[in-house]
């Protein structure tokens, strides 16, 4: 049932003891101490003074083994921007993705502090099943659509919240309808989509569910237009916290959120979540990216820090930007260099931050529990180099866990699969 998903109490997704890998994580220790030993062992060999640097060495190798306990837990985030050594050591793939604290995670404020229920362990666990689900997909190649993080955060998702009504805005050729059949094989789905996912049938795969109502193709209803009071009753629903609402259809996301609650709705799955400067509709993630949030808020100043940091990131990351892709005029950083996007970015208008600012204070009002799914696997592993790993939370199995990485199967999957990650958001938001 949708009410048993939230709890008060705070729990660290990334912060679980999950399948620690004890072999890889020993390796690991036992390389860093040899390391050191070989070191001092060349250090003090062919001087006189070894009793002293015996003392040096207890000393510098007591330091070592609790530097490597400290970085190597699995809470611990903060690896000094200003140490490459450190960061690539500990974080591999070159440390691209510790720059947190110039460039954080910025995320919605909910008004109790509430979170999800589930941890890394449930995660995880899903991971090792929704894996071979995956490559049974009848869309191999799903271009423009949902990868392979997003179809197993709304499979997660789906299958925990348990759901009697399935509702999704935006459905191209189907990925997503067939998503959610695999998590709920039972449950009604609604399908809103300007065209009908059997047109593409002509031109290769696609899926049409049987189970599932379609307002598309001449029969399209625009979510905010549907008469939901009649639609709901139809399908005998009467508890709205039963409701499940995807959206995958690039429209302004504080409208969507404005559409669901007016009809009381209150369990919503946003797809593009689009990180501050990208993006081609205004997002969750733009709203709540505020100078007070921790990692939210940017400077335009071209000899700042982040400027530094950002132009050096984009060198790696497809979807990184730059400070002169951020800040539009007047150093206007908020949503898309100061523009509201919607509708496929064909409606484009200027937008003040004090409405910026409202919004963001809107959205907190309003929600109960802001979660963005994290990447399924670090770049290191997926060989991704779409979006900004600083810019997203840590990944559900972090870079270094190759045991892990192969034993779920995801090793076996295109790496394509894994270049769609755009922040994937669940909100629950209040009842009213």
């Amino acid at each position: 049932m949708l009410e048993r998903t939230v709890s008060s109490r705070r729990y660290n997704i990334h912060g679980d003891a999950v399948d620690s890998d004890d072999g890889e994580s020993k390796t690991k220790k036992h390389h860093h101490t040899n390391r050191a030993s070989n070191y001092l062992s060349r250090f003090t060999t062919g001087s006189g003074y070894h009793c002293s640097c015996a003392i040096i060495a207890s000393f510098f190798l007591l330091f070592l083994f609790g530097s490597s306990f400290i970085f190597t837990s699995p809470g611990f985030l903060c690896i000094s921007s200003f140490d490459p050594l450190s960061r690539a050591r500990f974080f591999g793939f070159d440390g691209l993705q510790s720059d947190f604290g110039a460039l954080g995670v910025p995320c919605c404020r909910s008004k109790h502090g509430k979170t999800v229920e589930w941890t890394s362990k449930d995660l995880i666990k899903g991971l090792e099943e929704f894996v071979p689900i995956y490559e049974t997909r009848p869309i191999k190649n799903n271009m423009y659509g949902m990868g392979f993080d997003h179809s197993f955060g709304l499979w997660f998702m789906a299958r925990w919240l348990k759901p009697g009504l399935m509702i999704e805005s935006g459905a191209f050729k189907g990925h997503s309808t067939w998503v959610l059949r695999q998590a709920m094989p039972n449950t009604p789905i609604i399908s809103l989509s300007p065209r009908h996912p059997e047109k593409y049938l002509k031109k290769g795969p696609a899926y049409v569910d049987g189970n599932c109502t379609y307002f598309a193709g001449k029969d399209f209803v625009d979510f905010g237009s549907v008469d939901w009071p009649k639609v709901l009753h139809k399908h005998e629903i009467v508890n709205l916290s039963q409701v499940l609402i995807f959206f995958d259809d690039h429209q302004n996301e504080l409208k969507r959120v404005e559409q669901a609650l007016k009809a009381g709705f209150q369990h919503l799955v946003f797809e593009d979540n689009y990180d501050t400067g990208t993006g081609d509709h205004y997002s969750l993630r733009q709203i709540c990216d505020q100078p007070y949030i921790r990692g939210g808020g940017h400077s335009c100043l071209k000899d700042s820090d982040e400027a530094r940091i950002r132009s050096r990131r984009k060198k790696f990351w497809e979807k990184a930007v730059d400070i002169e892709e951020l800040c539009g005029p007047s150093e206007a950083w908020w949503g898309v260099r100061g523009y509201l996007r919607d509708n496929f970015n064909h409606s484009n208008v200027p937008i003040s931050y004090a409405q910026h600012f409202q919004n963001s204070r809107f959205i907190e009002s309003i929600l109960d529990v802001y979660w963005e799914l994290p990447p399924v696997a670090g770049p290191s592993l997926t060989h991704q180099t779409r979006y900004d790993p600083a810019r997203a939370p840590n990944p559900i199995v972090e870079d270094g866990r190759h045991g892990l990485f192969q034993r779920l199967g995801l090793a076996k999957l295109d790496n394509s699969v894994f270049n769609g990650y755009t922040q994937m958001v669940y909100l629950q938001i209040s009842e009213q």
